[in-house]
């Protein structure tokens, strides 16, 4: 029998959001501060899947300049009715202090590989906005309500019309829940089975006291009961399990009929500690009794591997390791931070065969990053890129940076003395904006081009520079790199910051004198190393 593990979209993907359309099944995820914004992978089997699609690709859909880190998309909710896909999702502006902006917007398609409409506005009444399409035609918004007094925060579920034909909220809203004893209720869903409507919550906070809730009603506006041996999905108890965080997901049937259900984990290094990879996706079998689902398995903690589903096997492609930039188009792995992956700053037609970065603002910044990175997707990877970059003073740097956000991350760069007669090869480190450096700068003057390599093995990250491809030597000491994590960013910063990606490996360059000094990039190289 063939089997399925956990989780089925590795590295930070969280918050999924699934829909079937005849054989097709679709996976959205958030993205936060990550451009184009939202992920959507797609599969037939429920086993392999393929990123197909980040439908906010667009300044009109997704500005997200200036948002804070860890704030921009959160929680999509994929639905489809009728030949017409729907994506309804937030673009949080501001978590500091009592008050939280989070407008939410709702974009169309009919082909969920093409082009998306323009946003229509819903409300900011709150986040983690989801559509429901009941039988009747009639459609529902829900949301979290972020309520400001007595920094009460989670405000409990809302609902309110939304009319299709003027393209608004309508009506009433209507208060729902305040949810269950374990609090912190957010990511609403709504389904209509056995002659209830059925509501599923996240709470206990996106940690490690996760959790999956469901409660069910006759009537949609309520009241709702809780499942009896709630929470439905939670590995809250079990402290050594290895797919922790358990929660925040979304049901889906089969066309043969059988129930599974899609949700977030986090795989820590240690018990309860650092997840370097972020928030990922699993998914379980569901089964129903006297109209209540509960996990096939058993209990409500998260299994490593389940029976594949009796669908035909679904293969795609896998991509090269190595990416050579002669190509006319980024590959769809690689985002940009808060802005639009545009030609004016990312040029694969300035310098044939390479990939060209005009430098502009610093690592620190929420505007105008010159970064282009992908998610590191497995426990020890190894990444290593070429690059052609002729600094002319210290504020031109270029290189290969292991990023979690504006104050966490390891940077290997390329930069020059004052006059830009030489060049070095150096490290800068950030753990919550506390710069270090490496004490030695290695001298490549006479190097044209240069390779950067960065090595990442659980916690411990070291960089590499080679003059070719072949022979490298350490390039500074070994690093931290549990401090790319949620967990880390969260505990280690003496307040409480909104931590909810992953970390990213890539390639960026700085100009902080004229925004305009450029690298040029030949190839970049991601490698997942199996030590067993």
């Amino acid at each position: 029998m063939s089997h399925i593990q956990n989780p089925i979209l590795r590295g930070f993907n969280p918050d999924p959001s699934i829909c079937r359309v005849g054989e097709n099944y679709y996976i959205a995820t958030s993205t936060f501060e990550w451009f184009p914004g939202v992920q959507i992978h797609h599969s037939r089997d429920l086993k392999n899947w393929k990123l197909i699609a980040r439908p906010l690709n667009r300044l009109s859909q997704l500005d997200m300049r200036g948002n804070p880190d860890s704030c921009g998309v959160w929680a999509p909710c994929l639905s489809y009715d009728k030949g017409t896909f729907y994506l309804v999702y937030t673009n949080v502006r501001s978590f500091d202090g009592v008050w939280k902006d989070t407008p939410n917007y709702l974009v169309t398609t009919k082909d969920v590989r093409g082009s998306w409409s323009e946003p229509i506005y819903l409300s900011s009444r709150g986040f983690d906005g989801s559509l429901f399409h009941d039988a009747d035609g009639k459609k529902w918004f829900l949301n979290m309500l972020v309520d400001h007094r007595n920094g009460k925060f989670f405000g409990g579920i809302e609902i309110q019309e939304y009319d299709t034909a003027d393209q608004k909220l309508v009506g009433k809203v209507h208060y729902l829940t305040e949810g269950t004893s374990l609090g912190l209720s957010e990511g609403p869903h709504l389904y209509r089975e056995n002659g209830h409507y059925y509501l599923v919550l996240a709470e206990g906070g996106t940690e490690y006291g996760h959790a999956m809730s469901i409660g069910r009603s006759r009537a949609i506006f309520g009241p709702y009961e809780f499942h009896p041996e709630n929470p439905f999905i939670s590995a809250a108890a079990k402290k050594n399990h290895a797919l922790q965080k358990s929660g925040h997901g979304d049901l889906v049937q089969t066309q043969n009929g059988d129930w599974y259900v899609v949700f977030l984990v986090g795989r820590p290094l240690t018990t309860h500690g650092n997840c370097t990879l972020g928030r990922e996706t699993a998914l379980e079998e569901v089964i129903w009794k006297e109209d209540w689902p509960y996990l096939k398995g058993g209990g409500r903690v998260p299994r490593l591997e389940i029976p594949a589903p009796d669908l035909p096997q679904f293969l795609h492609e896998v991509p090269s390791a190595k990416v050579n930039f002669d190509q006319k188009e980024i590959p769809l792995d690689f985002q940009s931070l808060r802005i639009p992956i545009t030609e004016d700053w990312c040029s694969l037609s300035a310098r044939k065969g390479f990939l060209r970065l005009y430098g502009r603002e610093s690592l620190n910044s929420l505007h105008h990053q010159s970064l282009l990175a992908r998610r590191i997707q497995d426990f020890h990877v190894q990444v290593t890129t070429s690059i052609d970059f002729r600094p002319e003073n210290i504020l031109h740097m270029a290189g290969l940076v292991f990023y979690y956000n504006t104050g966490h991350y390891h940077y290997a760069y390329i930069t020059s003395n004052d006059t830009g007669t030489q060049k070095y090869l150096g490290v800068i480190s950030s753990d919550n904006f506390k710069m270090s450096f490496q004490e030695k700068l290695v001298d490549v003057t006479s190097e044209k081009s240069i390779v950067l390599r960065g090595e990442m093995n659980r916690d411990k990250l070291q960089f590499y520079f080679g003059l070719g491809e072949d022979k490298f030597e350490k390039l500074g000491t070994e690093l931290d790199a549990g401090i790319l994590s949620d967990d880390y960013v969260r505990d280690g910063s003496g307040r409480y910051r909104p931590a909810f990606t992953g970390s990213f490996a890539g390639i960026c360059c700085q100009d902080l004198a004229m925004n305009s000094h450029h690298a040029d990039f030949e190839w970049f190289e991601y490698k997942e190393i199996n030590l067993k």
